[in-house]
């Protein structure tokens, strides 16, 4: 008789349970109601914002949002913690940029600003070279052309240039100078009305050996046209600071149901420069990430796989705080758990998603994305990529093989001319747009966790290299020293 009993309480728990499980579409449907009702995103980036201010990482603002963000994280009902590390951080000091007659003579000052991690004390006056684009080819036609001088590159590519050049980061333009022999380097920026722009230009995240300033478009493409029948000269001062500090990654955790010892995750750096207050990059990714913790939690959605959310520090000083990440997930044999990564960095109303370079993810993305559109179609188009690159915190996760995801996004256009300038400050979010990434987002990283089976596999340490020179990466990544591959 105990036995019928048990067998049938299984059996109604068992009837209940297939009952209570929704699907795909009723959760995509709870999600959206979630976030269009609740939605924090915005007002909290506000918050933060007006609060802190700038987010650079070994700034007392720094420790400020990491603290902030952890609380908030907590007060969603979540499992929160700290993953301290220590980083060299750069912090700018003076900067004095002179250019004058190659005689010494007529100087005149020019607006400026450092790049990290430029010296902590420099102090120049040499002849300027215009290396044009500052690739590899552009040296290779004039060897030795920078060797003791000063390069005058562009960040993008030139009007005029060659079809088909694949331009480089600025600091990987830094690198090549400094390769080449050059003593210091001049990056003309490419956004009209003299916005300055900031940013590393080392590929590692430590000390670089030469000074790198920016200047702005007007005053850099005057001064390449007067190279083009007189030489010049440029005097550069400046003094920075770098020092070994501690930094805390803030993440928060919902446990699989199912498969908890598979993981993933959904990260954005909270980060910024000083310049201001970072409210593009990468308030409304990171801040994003903050808002679907929350709409996981209020919604008690426990898909089958573990999610980490988390706020990367360091990102902008060199990945630094993944890095950190991954060096201790390889160390302990953990990195084997996690599955995939989902990227939040300067994300916004997304169109799509990103398949990273995987061909063989592209049919998940595609059908998670029609289940997307059944939800809201004038917004969310399934307009999907599958390209790979590089320069943001899912890429310490791609060299160990593992696949990534990043929303494809439809933010306006002009909030790109205050990338890592002066000008990036909260007046540029769009409330709609963080309220579209949060719902969509929140959809396709319930869509991966719960997966039967994951659009893509980590790939090998053969595979990995394979899949990097297949995206075109090995020239970026040999320059930036994270190629270990023997050629």
């Amino acid at each position: 008789m105990k036995t019928i009993r048990l067998f049938f309480a299984l059996s109604l728990l068992a009837l209940f349970s297939c009952e209570q499980e929704k699907s795909l579409n009723e959760v995509f449907q709870a999600i959206d109601e979630e976030v269009k009702a609740n939605t924090r995103a915005y007002e909290t980036l506000g918050e933060a914002t007006s609060t802190i201010g700038h987010r650079l990482t070994g700034s007392e603002n720094g420790a400020k949002a990491e603290t902030y963000t952890h609380d908030l994280l907590e007060s969603f009902g979540l499992d929160v913690t700290y993953f301290p590390f220590e980083v060299e951080t750069w912090m700018r000091g003076d900067i004095e940029v002179k250019i004058g007659n190659i005689n010494k003579r007529g100087y005149e000052t020019y607006s400026a600003v450092s790049l990290a991690h430029s010296p902590v004390s420099s102090n120049i006056d040499l002849e300027i070279v215009d290396m044009g684009n500052g690739l590899e080819a552009d040296y290779a036609a004039n060897p030795n052309a920078v060797k003791g001088k000063i390069a005058l590159v562009y960040i993008g590519i030139l009007p005029g240039s060659p079809e088909g050049l694949t331009n480089l980061h600025r600091s990987e333009k830094t690198a090549l100078a400094t390769e080449n022999g050059a003593e210091g380097i001049i990056i003309i920026n490419q956004v009209d009305g003299g916005v300055l722009l900031t940013g590393t230009a080392s590929v590692t995240g430590g000390l670089i050996d030469i000074p790198a300033v920016c200047i702005g478009k007007e005053d850099g493409m005057a001064l390449k046209e007067t190279l083009k029948s007189q030489k010049k000269r440029a005097s550069i001062n400046m003094t920075n600071t770098s020092n070994v500090i501690k930094a805390r990654n803030v993440i928060a955790t919902i446990k699989g149901s199912e498969l908890p010892d598979e993981k993933i995750i959904v990260g954005g750096h909270l980060d910024s420069w000083d310049l201001a207050t970072g409210a593009i990059d990468n308030g409304i990714g990171s801040f994003a990430v903050l808002d679907m913790a929350r709409t996981f939690s209020a919604l008690d959605l426990k898909p089958k796989r573990t999610i980490e959310f988390v706020m990367w520090m360091g990102e902008e000083q060199g990945l630094l705080g993944s890095r950190a990440y991954v060096d201790a997930a390889v160390a302990d044999g953990s990195i084997e758990s996690i599955k995939y990564v989902m990227n939040q960095d300067m994300s916004g109303n997304p169109v799509g998603y990103n398949a990273a370079g995987r061909p063989e993810a592209v049919a998940f993305f595609d059908n998670i994305g029609s289940e997307i559109m059944k939800v809201d179609s004038t917004t969310f188009k399934n307009s999907n990529r599958n390209g790979a690159g590089l320069h943001s915190d899912h890429q310490p996760f791609m060299l160990q093989g593992i696949p990534y995801t990043s929303s494809a996004s439809n933010l306006e256009r002009h909030i790109y001319g205050c990338y890592h300038s002066d000008c990036d400050d909260f007046n540029l979010v769009n409330k709609e747009h963080m309220e579209n990434n949060v719902r969509f987002s929140s959809m396709m990283l319930y869509a991966l966790a719960d997966a039967e089976q994951l659009p893509a596999k980590k790939l090998n340490d053969s595979e990995t290299k394979e899949f990097l020179e297949g995206n075109g990466l090995k020239l970026k990544l040999r320059i930036g020293g994270d190629w270990r591959w023997e050629d």
